[in-house]
């Protein structure tokens, strides 16, 4: 049978402390034998004022030096010593309260009985122990829960080093992977756009020439693109925004797609991560229409709205004497583009359009940002 546990409140369990601190040296007084007739009530006011050590720890043990002298003041001294104890850093501190209480408790025993030198020895020794035990209780508690604080912080502190180790070697393994990844395939990325220049400084052929030139731009510009995907910029650019839409139109353009821009309402200036959200959103679109839809005539949108912007890229059906040209997408890159405009607090709508078609959308929300931190507007289209 489990049994029955009712939690009492923190200020309940301390008052509850608190009344146990006082009523039980005033009990121990009562069962005690009174050396004088003023040593019982001086006593009782020493447990009275007990409450008195949480103003000033010393304040306790003053309000029962007289109860001392009368001899039933030690169990509220044990307490007032204790508390005094466990306040303290450095027993040193502790020495001249003890001693005190040590001279008050002896002094009406020297007067009153004729001892030999080395009972009083004994008495100082004796009463000493008696003063000094829950002074240095109360010291070693303390201490202990400071040491135990200390130790806390030392494991939390540990615990953020080997975070900090492991983000670290996260953080260059990330970077030994993107490494790795310029090399390979900016290399062959090089090699395209070296051998597109050749052809085009060898051929006389306008359209080869013209098919040469944009393969060398797609390439130069698909190595840039990688390089500031993988940090690996050098200052002189800069991460893709809302400034490159227009370049990026163009360039789809050039390629033989039919792009067509439309912008509504007054550019203001966003977060940089919205900026570039929005540059992905409508380079993903444009390649995948290319890819699934050749032929099919395509329209660019952007929207201002006071408190949002809508980037909606938009393709009819594919023409139908160039379907063979359609290959397999596999849908992974509205996967990744759903998480970017995620994280920027927008959301990324997709689907097919009635007769044919597909429509991505996308949804950004305006705030106000500080100064600095804004990506500039777009460029006209």
């Amino acid at each position: 049978m489990t049994p029955l546990r009712i939690p009492i409140p923190l200020p309940g369990r301390r008052a509850l402390l608190e009344a146990a601190a006082v009523l039980v040296p005033a009990g121990a007084v009562l069962l005690g034998e009174a050396p004088f007739a003023w040593s019982v009530p001086a006593a009782l006011v020493a447990c009275a004022l007990l409450p008195l050590r949480h103003v000033w720890p010393p304040l306790g043990l003053l309000g029962g030096l007289w109860g001392l002298a009368g001899g039933l003041g030690w169990p509220p001294a044990i307490v007032a010593l204790y508390t005094m104890g466990r306040r303290c850093r450095h027993l040193p501190s502790l020495v001249p309260w003890a001693a005190a209480a040590v001279l008050v408790a002896v002094t009406p025993v020297l007067m009153t009985q004729d001892l030999g030198w080395n009972k009083i020895v004994l008495a100082f020794g004796f009463v000493g122990l008696y003063a000094g035990a829950p002074a240095v209780m109360g010291l070693l508690v303390s201490t202990r829960s400071r040491l135990t604080e200390s130790l806390r912080e030392l494991e939390r502190a540990r615990e953020d080093a080997l975070a900090a180790s492991r983000d670290a070697a996260r953080a260059q393994e990330r970077a030994r992977i993107g490494r790795e990844i310029h090399d390979a395939v900016g290399h062959h990325a090089t090699l395209i756009a070296v051998g597109a220049a050749a052809i085009v400084a060898s051929t006389a052929e306008d359209e080869t020439r013209r098919g040469a030139e944009q393969l060398r731009v797609l390439a130069k510009r698909a190595l840039a693109e990688m390089r500031a995907a993988l940090g690996l910029l050098d200052g002189t650019g800069h991460a893709a925004g809302l400034a490159e839409i227009t370049a990026l139109v163009a360039g789809s353009r050039s390629a033989g797609v039919a792009v067509e821009r439309e912008d509504r309402g007054e550019p203001v200036g966003v977060a940089p991560g919205t900026g570039r959200a929005a540059y992905c959103v409508v380079q993903e679109s444009l390649t995948n229409a290319a890819r699934h839809a050749p032929g099919a005539r395509v329209c660019v949108r952007l929207h201002w709205h006071p408190t949002e912007l809508v980037v909606e890229v938009a393709n009819d059906a594919p023409v139908a004497s160039q379907s063979r040209a359609v290959t397999a997408g596999g849908g992974a890159g509205l996967t990744g583009l759903s998480e970017r405009v995620g994280a920027t607090g927008g959301e990324l709508v997709v689907g097919p359009r009635e007769g044919g078609g597909f429509t991505v959308r996308a949804t950004f929300p305006l705030e106000p940002h500080p100064a600095g931190a804004l990506a500039p507007a777009l460029d006209p289209p």
